[in-house]
């Protein structure tokens, strides 16, 4: 079972870019997916999920109105569109699954984890 996240890079403040999570068939269509992310010197934090069944989603405050997650399961991926971005949503950024929504959102013992993908935003 693999999450390959990708997508990441260096935009200007204001700018937009898409993650993208590929995840194993095996697992996909009945996990619910998430992203985290992680900037230095900051906790690991959970920025949006999602279900399987009802595409369901969550995002932390900070991300709002900016942020939008979205699967799909013909695909096997899930995305993480990030328009409006600004300095703070500087991060190295996770893809995450697990059966569980609420064990994913407390982002403990979480069953799998893609790699990280960094975003840095300029001012």
């Amino acid at each position: 079972v693999q999450l390959q996240a990708s997508g990441g890079g260096l935009v200007q403040a204001g700018g937009s870019l898409t993650l993208s999570c590929a995840a194993s068939g095996r697992i996909f269509n009945s996990y619910v997916m998430g992203w985290f992310r992680q900037a230095p010197g900051r906790e690991r934090e959970l920025v949006a999920s999602i279900t399987w069944r009802d595409t369901s989603t969550y995002y932390t405050d900070s991300v709002k109105g900016r942020f939008t997650i979205s699967r799909d399961n013909a695909k096997n991926t899930v995305y993480l569109q990030m328009n409006s971005m600004k300095p703070e949503d500087t991060a190295l950024y996770f893809c995450a699954a697990d059966p569980s929504l609420v064990t994913l959102r407390r982002g403990v013992r979480i069953n799998y984890w893609g790699q990280g993908t960094l975003v840095t935003v300029s001012s």
